[in-house]
């Protein structure tokens, strides 16, 4: 080779390396021409030989990591073969490099290399040849130990035939020997990594991937002989130590195994559970197949390390979704102000894997929870970080204890907390403790529907939390408050043994000493909870006896407030202060309503007329501001503030009507007295003054009448059709909530009375087919899904009706053009099953009974059928929207959108495979595509996971009323 070829090839590979950025396809074919010169050069020259690992590296990651969903498979694996044929020159080099090559750099760069390829390459490259003795020589290095970690990593995740199972046998017992020299098992390890370099650092980061990568694939070839059961559980230990590392993603990597190990362990006995848990009739098929343990040996082998792991979980348990009061970086104790979404997935999985656990050895669970518990009592271990993790972890396990065993554990707990909580001074001190013992009994309902003593302790307990100003503590109590209450409702309104009365009744006598020091919000959810108690009185006198009672405090504010505006006219209900005071009564109601239900309706009668003079009055007031003021007037605090109230209105009577058992009462009394004052309103508004709750109400009140309000429609199109499609149609942001609400609407008119559009005339039709194709051209995921299902819905109703030929020669085409359209856009494919729905009708309609008119006009010719024409039209739209797509191709395309209409799977493959073959969908995430399947395979694992006692939350089970 001449001296000047070097330099030549080295050109070639820069110019490589740019191509390969651009064009993953093609970039084999231009460097397979130098594979050979490259491999030759490169032994001569250790950069150019660099500069060679690089762009191998690059391909490599072009092909198969970046271009994935870009490359059909037949194209992968044609490149997999290419690489392949020419690999052993690959292989070659850098099995010459890393024996001969004493430069760091270039070693370090062929690891990196290596790992590109490591996923892919014949097994023969790494387990019959010196490649995995060389990465095993290199390990111990502190120069090359991180790169060849991940190179074994790597090689450790690979699942293959068994013929090589002692290949993973060797790699693993020679790293943890390795490992044992270079990290001794008495390092603390979570320190080490606290004071470490960020080489240090990032050693143990792929140790732990190295361990839990091994241990998914191949943790069962460990279980087989003594000796290696012993090298596992020094591997376990390990990890155990790196999970406590303060590192959140290095805490992931191990927690994530943990929850896959122990679920593995929990099914891999016949029994589903240990002996004497209870749990007998939960069978699993073993999950671990090649020969490991047996399900109760495994679990002996794995006990002590179990025993470990829920240390370990109970000491970094993740904070729920419902505790409020958090310890900020200062070290003080406030209300938490926004929710983590990473730490609320964090806690699901722990959750999970802490209910595993416990199946595996309960009594073990409850030891090491009460005795760190009696540690917070006495106070040796005493921390507000400790106390917080010990009652997650116990309020996460709920559930999943035998009911006799849950109740000694719960006396016990709460018991403790009380005490804890008596013997503590300091309000900060205070607030933790009570946020913990709200959360804890806020998970067990089970055992406070078993406990009226408890329960009732409790409840008191929540009360005295409502008076405590410290932030945080009295949400917590009151969101507590309702949470119980909902699960143990009627335990509050019987009579219980020991007691003169129903709880409910000595609440409700004292309920505004209750209630004093809550905000208005707090006392919402607090009429809330008590809603659900008196729903449960089977006796109506004594229900509505207690709804009458439960609303005496607001009725008398109301009374007072609608008084004065009586006898002093309007200018009475213009002060800030006494808006304010209208709007927390009308919100307390409709939190009752929430709850109550039909039981509401005469406190419903009641208000109903003051309610609406309230609104009209209202309306005058904020019109006469904008008439005055212009548009701008809109948006001062006092028309605000009325509006407020306005929507408050609107609100409650929307509540009432969704929770009313009685139609006819809403259809009958209701609507007539709201239209005008409503939907008139809703019309003569200025735009920024157009309360968008007018349309959800509406939209309920045709869900619950149905078609009772047949006759209102045209009404109600004529109040707030066009102005709305105006508001919402010049863009695709202003008035977020009018355009969901305006399609909830139009979507309720067309499934309860459908043959209302019948009455429209053709321009006013058209104009509700407009909107709907504007909704799914929304690039707002929930504003398109409904504009989808509601033209799904309105076609069906239309193909069964005698006006499905006038329909279908009116829109067809340009529906069809338009879901098209949609579908291959690139912005819209989370619709895709909504879009294969659409299309799958439309093709099915073309050859149907039903359509008996021709969908071409006379000047396109003559065709023997619509499905003919529809065919041909179709192939023609494709190829003027893809000029890469040739007559032929199209042909063949529409064919099979007919040949599989029949079949939703085989279509939407069929789609598939077409968008797949777009330019719009080749260098972007297409799983939105399958989402519907990826569901459903969720659905199904879910299921099986929440028929494990434990797994539903509490408050997602249904208890009934006992």
């Amino acid at each position: 080779m001449s001296s000047a070829l070097p330099f030549a090839v080295m050109g070639c590979l820069y110019a490589s390396a740019a191509f390969l950025s651009l064009q993953s396809a093609g970039a084999w074919a231009l460097v397979n021409t130098f594979v050979g010169d490259l491999v030759g050069a490169a032994k001569q020259s250790e950069s150019l030989c660099e500069n060679c690992m690089s762009i191998l590296r690059l391909l490599s990651e072009e092909v198969f990591d970046f271009s994935r969903g870009e490359l059909t498979q037949a194209k992968i694996m044609e490149l997999k073969n290419a690489l392949n044929t020419d690999f052993p020159l690959v292989h070659e080099l850098c099995e010459f490099v890393l024996t001969h090559s004493r430069k760091t750099e270039l070693v370090q760069k062929t690891l990196l290399t290596l790992h590109a390829f490591l996923s892919w390459i014949p097994l023969g490259y790494i387990f019959e040849s010196t490649l995995l003795d060389t990465l095993l020589r290199l390990s111990p290095s502190p120069d090359f130990r991180n790169v060849a970690i991940q190179c074994l990593a790597e090689i450790g995740g690979l699942a293959v035939e068994p013929k090589y199972d002692q290949h993973f046998v060797k790699l693993y017992v020679s790293v943890i020997t390795q490992l044992q020299q270079i990290l001794p098992r008495s390092v603390k390890i979570a320190e080490a990594y606290a004071n470490g370099s960020d080489e240090e650092q990032a050693y143990i980061q792929n140790l732990a991937i190295f361990l839990t990568q091994f241990f998914k694939q191949h943790i069962t070839l460990l279980e087989k002989t003594q000796e290696h059961q012993q090298l596992l559980l020094v591997g376990l230990e390990y990890l155990l130590n790196i999970s406590y590392t303060d590192e959140p993603e290095v805490f992931k990597v191990c927690l994530d195994y943990w929850h896959v190990l122990v679920c593995d362990l929990y099914q891999s006995d016949g029994d589903g559970v240990n002996a004497g848990s209870g749990l007998a009739e939960f069978s699993f098929a073993p999950a671990s197949a090649g020969g490991g343990a047996g399900g109760s040996t495994r679990r002996m082998l794995y006990s002590s390390s179990m025993s470990q792991l829920r240390m370990l979980m109970v000491s970094r348990m993740a904070k729920p979704e419902e505790v409020l009061i958090v310890e900020d970086e200062n070290g003080n104790i406030v209300r938490e102000t926004l929710k983590d979404n990473d730490v609320l997935v964090q806690y699901k999985i722990m959750r999970e894997t802490l209910i595993y656990l416990a199946h595996l050895d309960h009594k073990d669970t409850e030891t090491q929870m009460l005795e760190k518990l009696s540690n917070q009592l006495n106070g040796k271990e005493y921390s507000w970080n400790v106390l917080n993790t010990l009652c997650w972890a116990i309020g996460s396990i709920s559930g999943s204890m035998a009911e006799d065993q849950e109740n000694r554990f719960l006396v016990t707990a709460i018991r403790d907390l009380l005490n804890l909580c008596e013997i503590t001074r300091g309000k900060d001190h205070k607030a933790v403790i009570a946020s913990n013992i709200m959360y804890v009994v806020g998970q067990y309902p089970r055992f406070l529907r078993l406990h009226w003593k408890f329960l009732k302790t409790v409840v008191n307990k929540l009360f005295e939390f409502m008076h405590e100003t410290h932030p945080g503590v009295q949400d917590m109590a009151c969101d507590t408050f309702l949470k119980i209450a909902i699960k143990c409702k009627r335990k509050f309104v019987i009579m219980q043994v020991g007691e003169h009365e129903p709880f409910v009744d000595e609440l409700l006598r004292s309920i505004g000493t209750t209630i004093r020091d809550l905000e208005p919000h707090q006392i919402h959810t607090f009429y809330e909870a008590v809603g659900h108690m008196i729903s449960s009185e089977v006796n109506p006198a004594k229900r509505e006896e207690l709804v009458q009672r439960l609303m005496d405090p607001p009725n008398t504010t109301w009374n007072q407030i609608m008084s004065q505006a009586k006898s002093q006219g309007s200018e009475c209900l213009k002060p800030q202060e006494v808006i304010k005071n209208i709007a927390n009564i009308l919100k307390t109601n409709t939190s009752a309503c929430t709850s109550l239900g039909q039981p509401f309706q005469n406190q419903m009668s009641n208000i109903y007329a003051d309610v609406l003079n309230v609104y009209r009055l209202y309306s005058e007031l904020i019109s006469a501001s904008i008439a005055e003021g212009g548009p701008y007037a809109s948006k001062t605090s006092l028309v605000k503030a009325m509006r407020t109230v306005k929507r408050e209105v609107l609100r409650l009577v929307e509540t009432f009507v969704e929770r009313c058992e009685d139609p006819h009462l809403v259809a009958q009394q209701m609507v007539p007295q709201m239209m005008d004052p409503v939907l008139g309103d809703y019309a003569r508004n200025v735009p920024d003054a157009r309360d968008a709750e007018v349309l959800s109400l509406f939209a309920a009140i045709i869900n619950k009448v149905q078609g009772a309000m047949l006759d209102e429609v045209p009404k109600i199109f004529e109040a707030v059709f066009e102005c709305t499609l105006q508001m919402i149609t010049a863009n695709f942001e202003d008035y977020p909530d009018h355009r969901l609400k305006f399609f909830a609407l139009l979507r309720a008119i067309t499934n309860h009375c459908f043959r209302a559009l019948f009455t429209l005339a053709p321009a006013q039709l058209k104009l509700v087919v407009d909107s709907i194709v504007w909704a799914f051209r929304h690039t707002e995921r929930n504003i398109a899904e409904t504009g989808l299902n509601l033209l799904l819905e309105m076609m069906k109703y239309f193909q069964s009706s005698e006006f499905c030929n006038q329909f279908h020669q009116s829109f067809y085409l340009s529906l069809i053009q338009e879901i098209f359209a949609v579908m291959t856009d690139g912005f819209h494919k989370p619709g895709f099953k909504l879009h294969a729905l659409i299309l799958q009708n439309l093709f099915c309609v073309a050859e149907s009974n039903e359509l008996t008119a021709p969908l071409w006009d006379a000047s396109a010719g003559t065709y023997p059928n619509n499905a003919a024409f529809v065919k041909d039209h179709v192939a023609k739209l494709l190829t003027t929207s893809f000029p890469n797509m040739g007559p032929a191709e199209a042909a063949v395309l529409v064919q099979g959108m007919f040949d599989y209409k029949t079949d939703l799977t085989m279509f939407k493959n069929h789609l598939r495979d077409f968008l797949v073959q777009t330019k719009q969908f080749k260098s972007t995430d297409n799983s939105a595509m399958f989402a519907e399947e990826q569901a459903a395979r969720q659905t199904a694992e879910r299921a099986k996971i929440e028929a494990i006692p434990g797994m539903i939350p509490a408050n997602e089970l249904e208890m009934g009323d006992d």
